[in-house]
């Protein structure tokens, strides 16, 4: 008897274990660790996915293990390093482990569940009504209440009867091929013994004898490429000359044109750094490094060059960019190095797109996977180097379950595979500057650009001053001037602003009322091109009102400043300027980032506008100006990190500026112009601002001098959320000592969305071994409350507090 321990497709704390089934004989060959099943669960005849995490000869129940129904996957889908990272990741999130394994996987390999009505006494004239001569009926949401009814009823009387199906959504994409059984000498005779008019065949034989090593070959490739017809493809098949098959076709991620690149001579600094990095590789320690260079310092040369070094010693690399707006340069940069022995992973390919690259990775077809967050978890083996750019970006955080940290899991998976990880910054997050102070972390400092360029001259421009407050619009004097400028010598500007749609809100001139959101706490933003209010927390949209809603008066006014606002003025401002706007709503469709930074960099505009996705990783060599509209918009966030965050977003777009042969010039709008993280940033002066917040973080008690979990509660109905958020505090409170600190319950900064209120409880401390366990017995304790609308969240190192 062999018995699988499986976990089940249920995410409850009830099922959040691995439930033992019966291996029948006939599947004892193919169910090992790592493959997903079907299983009977329940009572009834209820069938759902689940994956097999040991494979064991015998149980201690005494009662009648239930059998797998049948096998979902021919080979495991999660190799024997993701099982065990599941329940790492489960323990150290406060997660379901159905949530980790599924998120290690790509979406469209999540189960599908599929209801069918099947007939159990088929000659009931009842049930050909209901089935209409078919096998099956499926249910969906399609189907009105009194077919349900009718269908309970049938039930009920043993007429019919209820199956469950498992389907798996992933799908490969199948194209017809042709190849052939004979030879070259037998192809040779078979096209001697045609007749001389039949042109058709003489070439396709000819094409089969040429290229017999590349066989199978698509039709449409044929067709397209060589002008080989299909009819002349049948008449060959039905002669017996060669036959059609079926080749699955692998989808290639679309807005990658890269240029073949080589190695670069390397700076002093880059030296340095490559052969640090290359001797743990060699050595294959699990060391971790933080490269803090500044803008322009070479560090990409430094992770390809290092990656090569990798692969020379047959092994894999993993390489994190924080966002999609970063791919399209950095990945043609490493598919221009590497080819195609690169994968891509990110949000932004289609589930057929992600899927086949995700084969790619698990057949070992490739050496290099570069992606967002999620690439985290590619199945590569023998991984020799990960690296991740940009390590202070926020992305790098799961918002939702299971709230994972793509460093901490890099870490976790470095130590299994014994190699050195690499995180790179101009502006490191405090925690890992933190880190590499105390020597967890090995620092390695880039401070001169590779050219020797100086770094771009940064000019404040304090909005309160007269002569800037009296300006229409948002450009001070001083920007439009440089902007003029710029445009005179045909060079290229790039304007950030971080946040889209063309106006904040709407307001009535008259009773001042603000058209708000229905379902949460924040003003419906105007966007002029869609002439819609829309709600960027939940997505309700409306038409522009004529009149206010609350005094019928119509006098509306627009206030605040979005990006399509910027871009008409501009417009006006610069009437001969090409502007190029890339924010959420430019770049929804697919492959839009990709091409609006392809038009860019081949000058078919002079002006980027954009909002924080243009802040970073590109690299322009005729940008010469960088101009930031408010500076201010995230240093009025009501959260601890608002310096840092200012800091590193203004440092980023600055070294936009003057990174080729051309002198770079920013130019700063701000109304707090004395503000020590806008002052620091001004200069780069990273050191001074680490030492400077470091000490206001030790003043209020916050990372990373303390370590910080955040419990959120949310409910329809604000007492019961508040309640319930004071229980919780009460639940915390006795496993915490006299040194922890414990705040709230409090209401987050935006309190309703989506129709719920939002409360939430922060806990700071240093040693806490009992709180662990209490948020778990709370995890299970509150799992009840879920059927009664409440959602309890619990975050680990959360990267926001409201």
């Amino acid at each position: 008897m062999s018995v699988a321990e499986i976990i089940v497709d249920v995410p409850t704390m009830q099922t959040n274990r691995p439930f033992e089934y019966d291996i029948p004989d006939s599947l004892s060959e193919v169910v090992v660790p790592g493959i997903r099943v079907e299983v009977p669960f329940g009572r009834g005849k209820r069938r759902i996915q689940g994956f097999v995490m040991k494979v064991k000869d015998n149980s201690d129940f005494q009662g009648r293990l239930k059998p797998i129904t049948r096998v979902i996957d021919l080979k495991p889908v999660l190799s024997k390093e993701m099982l065990q990272l599941s329940y790492w990741l489960a323990d150290k999130t406060y997660s379901f482990q159905i949530s980790c394994l599924q998120t290690m996987l790509p979406s469209v390999m999540r189960a599908k569940y599929q209801q069918f009505v099947i007939p159990i006494v088929k000659d009931d004239p009842e049930v050909k009504a209901l089935l209409s001569n078919q096998d099956s009926l499926e249910i969906t949401s399609a189907l009105n209440d009194q077919t349900i009814r009718f269908i309970n009823k049938l039930r009920k009387n043993n007429k019919v009867d209820i199956q469950y199906v498992v389907k798996n959504k992933a799908v490969q994409v199948k194209r017809q091929a042709v190849t052939t059984d004979l030879n070259v000498i037998q192809l040779h005779e078979a096209k001697s013994k045609l007749r001389k008019n039949a042109s058709s065949q003489i070439k396709l034989l000819a094409f089969l004898a040429d290229h017999l090593q590349e066989l199978p070959i698509e039709y449409n490739i044929l067709e397209k490429d060589y002008g080989i017809s299909r009819s002349a493809i049948k008449t060959a098949e039905k002669n017996g000359l060669l036959k059609t098959i079926e080749v699955t076709k692998l989808r290639k991620p679309v807005g990658i044109t890269p240029e073949q690149t080589t190695k670069l001579a390397l700076t002093s600094e880059q030296q340095v750094a490559v052969d640090e990095i290359s001797q743990a590789i060699t050595n294959e320690s699990p060391q971790t490094f933080l490269i803090e260079g500044v803008t322009g310092s070479g560090k990409t040369e430094v992770y390809l060059q290092t990656i090569e070094k990798a692969l020379q010693q047959d092994k894999t690399a993993l390489m994190l960019v924080p966002e999609i707006s970063l791919t399209p340069q950095m990945v043609n940069r490493v598919v221009g190095r590497f080819g195609d022995q690169v994968a891509v992973l990110h949000s932004g390919l289609s589930n057929g797109e992600r899927y086949d690259e995700w084969t790619r990775i698990e057949n070992n077809e490739v050496k290099v996977v570069v992606g967002a967050r999620s690439a985290v978890f590619a199945p590569l083996n023998k991984i020799g180097l990960i690296i991740i750019d940009e390590e202070h970006e926020a992305s790098y955080k799961q918002d939702d379950n299971p709230r994972y940290h793509a460093r901490d899991v890099a870490l976790w998976r470095a130590k299994v595979n014994k190699c050195p990880v690499v995180l790179g910054s101009a502006t490191p997050s405090l925690e890992s500057r933190a880190r590499a102070e105390k020597g967890v972390y090995h620092l390695i400092r880039m401070k001169k650009r590779i050219n020797n360029q100086t770094l771009p001259h940064v000019q404040i421009v304090d909005m309160r001053d007269s002569e800037n407050s009296a300006v229409k619009g948002d450009f001070s004097p001083t920007l439009q001037k440089s902007l003029q400028e710029t445009l005179d010598n045909h060079d290229q500007s790039i304007v950030l602003l971080n946040r889209r749609g063309y106006s904040s809100f709407m307001m009535c001139r008259e009773c001042g009322f603000v058209l708000k959101c229905p379902n949460c706490d924040v003003s419906l933003t105007y966007h002029k091109d869609l002439r819609r209010m829309k709600c960027h927390y939940c997505g309700h949209e409306e038409p522009v009102p004529n009149m206010c809603p609350n005094c019928h008066s119509k006098k509306i006014g627009f206030y605040g400043t979005g990006t399509q606002n910027i871009e008409q003025q501009l417009n006006d401002l610069f009437p001969e300027a090409r502007v190029l706007r890339m924010d959420v709503d430019t770049t929804r469709r697919k492959g839009a980032h990709a091409k609006i930074l392809q038009q860019f960099g081949q000058h078919k505009a002079d002006i980027l506008l954009g909002t924080q996705m243009i802040a970073k990783g590109l690299d322009f060599p005729d940008v010469t100006l960088v101009g930031v509209i408010n500076a201010d918009t995230t240093l009025s966030l009501s959260d601890y990190r608002a310096s840092e965050r200012t800091f590193q977003l203004l440092t980023q777009v600055s070294g936009r500026a003057g990174r080729a042969q051309k002198a770079g010039h920013v130019v700063i709008q701000t109304f707090n112009p004395d503000h020590y993280a806008i002052k620091d940033a001004a200069k780069q002066d990273y050191e001074t601002f680490f030492k400077q917040e470091m000490y206001l973080r030790h003043q209020s008690n916050y990372t990373p001098y303390y370590f910080t979990t955040l419990v959120s509660v949310a409910n329809q109905d604000e007492g019961q959320t508040l309640k319930q958020a004071y229980w919780l505090k009460k639940q915390l409170q006795t496993a915490l000592s006299k040194d922890a600190i414990l705040l709230g319950p409090s209401p987050t900064m935006i309190s309703r969305k989506q129709n719920k209120y939002y409360y939430q409880i922060i806990v700071k401390y240093k040693h806490e071994p009992k709180l662990h366990e209490r948020l778990l017995e709370i995890l299970n304790e509150t799992q009840a409350d879920a059927k009664r609308g409440f959602t309890i969240a619990i975050d680990n190192e959360p990267q926001h507090i409201d």
